[in-house]
């Protein structure tokens, strides 16, 4: 899979290298490419700069090791000073989108921020992290993480053509990921309702998950506009109380070529 648009590459790196005018960006290709490409194009013990799509902050990492997907190391204490802050001053297994710059090539990629494992550079980061690329999995895992799927995607320009194809109930598995990466944009790409009532349902919930679901036969979703599915859910509040309950999410699309969205009040209302 080979998908291709054109980016202007943030201010923040072409700061680095001496760039002070917006007239002077040079304009690149960013590439979803598969992870047995871009193993080659990253060997081990390569170096190569990360972009963090929300913040436009980027730091330098070198790969270490990793067969399933790159496992990495800041270079320096700057650059794990660079990636905390990215990550709002405490490292968490959250996926991050990101852009990887290696030679002339920009590349779409998802990273946690948790050290773990064993690290061998002299910068103040106890271990490594993984980075991830279009169809990369874990190490303990025969299939891609769809939270790193759906970062790899945002970064590469494609997240909205893969949820446009996505009928209801994949699209809830996605709201499990908005709500437990605490990403407000993804949540707002799924879920109706105005800012405040995503901004509701992600302050109030730490870590959501649905344990139990009732699915209709995917033959009869094409003809509906609308649904009412009844889930089983857990959750971990804010201030780490739990609630469990059988709730009900409201489903529906503008017409039959539109994509499938969550009502945020309604939503919101449930797990309150």
């Amino acid at each position: 899979m080979l998908f291709m648009m054109r980016f202007t590459i943030v201010l923040s790196m072409f700061l680095a290298f001496g760039v002070k005018s917006a007239d002077a960006f040079p304009s690149f290709q960013v590439e979803v490419l598969p992870w047995e490409q871009v193993k080659e194009i990253i060997p081990n013990h390569s170096y190569f700069t990360i972009i963090d799509i929300d913040t436009g902050l980027s730091f330098n990492v070198q790969r270490r090791a990793g067969s399933k997907h790159a496992d990495v190391q800041p270079v320096t204490e700057k650059d794990t000073k660079i990636m905390k802050a990215i990550y709002g001053g405490k490292w968490s297994w959250d996926r991050r989108a990101i852009l990887v710059l290696v030679h002339d090539q920009l590349i779409s990629a998802s990273m946690n921020g948790m050290p773990h494992g064993a690290g061998a550079l002299q910068n103040n980061f106890p271990g490594h992290f993984c980075v991830h690329f279009y169809g990369s999995t874990t190490h303990k895992t025969p299939t891609p993480d769809l939270a790193h799927k759906v970062m790899i995607l945002k970064a590469g320009g494609e997240l909205d053509s893969f949820l446009y194809r996505m009928d209801p109930y994949e699209l809830i598995s996605v709201l499990e990921i908005a709500i437990n990466q605490h990403d407000e944009g993804l949540l707002s790409k799924v879920m109706t309702g105005n800012k405040r009532s995503i901004k509701k349902a992600l302050a109030s919930v730490e870590h959501f998950r649905i344990t139990q679901r009732s699915i209709l036969p995917v033959e009869d979703l094409p003809a509906l506009v609308a649904m009412k599915v009844p889930f089983k859910v857990k959750w971990i509040r804010s201030n780490h109380s739990q609630g469990e309950k059988d709730a009900v999410f409201y489903i529906h699309r503008d017409s039959l070529e539109d994509q499938w969205k969550i009502d945020g009040p309604t939503f919101a209302d449930e797990i309150h």
